[in-house]
């Protein structure tokens, strides 16, 4: 070290300090993010302007709660697509806009629960064996979807958009893109992997000629979102609730790994409570206005990593860029015209790359599954998660990745564990 101060205002001092020479930093990073930020609204039926807003006015909330101290960015999280798509479908948005908020109030009982009792507490309600194969059965019930899209159907395969021999050869350029990227790319570019996918598909499909302009000519350049209001609906907040296990256990992950980055302890100081707090109020937010729940974005602490861009107040001028684009309504209109088998392309990918993420779980933790009682509980909630498994009450029902949730948490409490 040198001995010299480093200026308040400068990208790298890790205290918050606003200054208009951020901005462009700023913008940077919401770029970042913006492939996958706008892919979850497109994937659910939801509004990517709409999803800009909320990531930028979660993003403001969540420093205002951490009091500014922690470098991250918050937007769409993927955890939720097949949760939303199947509320879309069954409630409608008001009802899934419940769910979204219910989801946040998941957030401020784990942040109280940790304030309490300490974290050790919730890896005790939610080791790796029931959050591992839980993150398994998003992923893995999302794919039917991706491969739909891939060959030109709609997500459900229920109508053909596209004939294969069109579909394919759109598709599967997107998915190489998208993965040559991710590995081989150097710098900046290997942070916009999902960017890239859809900029590579986009072009492929200008060349099949299946790119429809006609919304952007209809579309004007400026406008209010596309916002909705939640209903109350009970089944929607349960259920929203459950799959909010997977993004809480994310986002310990990527608290630490930014402390790693920075060297301080966030977990400490504003303390995982407020952190926690902060994305739950973010994700309550997104409900409220119409948009998909937030969570934190590693891919983002991979871009401050990268320009050194640790002062927090970066992260605000990434929220107020996304506060201003979810107003060009023009910006709405272009992501309409993506072909759906580009996104089915990249989900390909994306969807596996969420199952692999809860094998990694069961790996890093050591898991013998082996173990009877370990291999009941991983095989039941796969099989439960993934196989159609209903419970019916009346007018409840519990099915997908919610009753995978409940069996997971409700086996790891009941099972005894063996003495060795």
């Amino acid at each position: 070290m040198s001995g010299q101060p480093i200026n308040k205002y400068s990208l790298s001092s890790l205290d918050y300090a606003f200054s208009i020479r951020q901005c462009v930093v700023g913008a940077q990073m919401l770029f970042v993010a913006f492939g996958a930020l706008v892919l979850v609204p497109m994937l659910t039926g939801l509004d990517p302007n709409v999803a800009l807003f909320t990531a930028g006015a979660g993003t403001l909330a969540f420093q205002i709660v951490t009091r500014g101290k922690v470098p991250i960015f918050l937007a769409s999280s993927f955890a939720f697509i097949a949760p939303i798509q199947y509320g879309m479908r069954t409630w409608g948005p008001g009802g899934t806009m419940c769910g979204i908020v219910a989801a946040g109030f998941l957030y401020f009982l784990v942040s109280a629960l940790i304030r309490w009792k300490g974290l050790k507490s919730v890896y005790k309600l939610l080791p790796p064996i029931v959050t591992g194969p839980v993150i398994m059965v998003i992923g893995l019930s999302l794919s039917p979807s991706a491969v739909h899209m891939a060959l030109g159907r709609t997500g459900d395969g229920a109508a053909v958009l596209f004939p294969v021999s069109v579909a394919l050869p759109v598709a599967l350029p997107a998915l190489a893109a998208t993965i040559i990227v991710s590995i081989y790319g150097k710098g900046f570019l290997r942070l916009v992997p999902i960017l890239s996918g859809i900029l590579v598909g986009y072009l492929a499909a200008l060349v099949a000629g299946i790119v429809d302009f006609s919304v952007i000519d209809k579309a004007p350049w400026f406008g209010l979102p596309a916002f909705v209001r939640p209903t109350w609906n009970l089944q929607a907040a349960i259920l929203f609730m459950l799959v909010g296990i997977a993004p809480i256990i994310e986002h310990v992950g990527n608290i630490l790994a930014v402390g790693a980055v920075t060297g301080r302890n966030y977990a400490e100081d504003p303390g995982l409570h407020k952190t926690l707090l902060g994305d739950g109020i973010a994700t309550s937010i997104a409900g409220l206005f119409g948009g998909p729940p937030n969570t934190t974005y590693a891919e983002v602490t991979g871009g401050i990593t990268l320009v050194r861009a640790f002062n927090p107040a970066v992260l605000t001028w990434a929220a107020f860029t996304a506060l201003a684009l979810s107003f060009v309504t023009k910006l709405g209109a272009v992501l309409q015209t993506i072909p759906t088998p580009v996104m089915g392309g990249i989900m390909i990918l994306l969807f596996g790359a969420i199952s692999v993420v809860g094998m990694n779980l069961l790996v890093r933790a050591g898991e013998d599954l082996v173990l009877p009682r370990n291999m009941a509980i991983v095989a039941m909630v796969l099989v439960f998660g993934i196989g159609g498994m209903i419970f019916r009450a009346g007018d409840f029902t519990l099915e997908g990745i919610g009753l995978a949730g409940v069996t997971g948490i409700v086996l790891n409490l009941v099972l005894p564990n063996r003495p060795e």
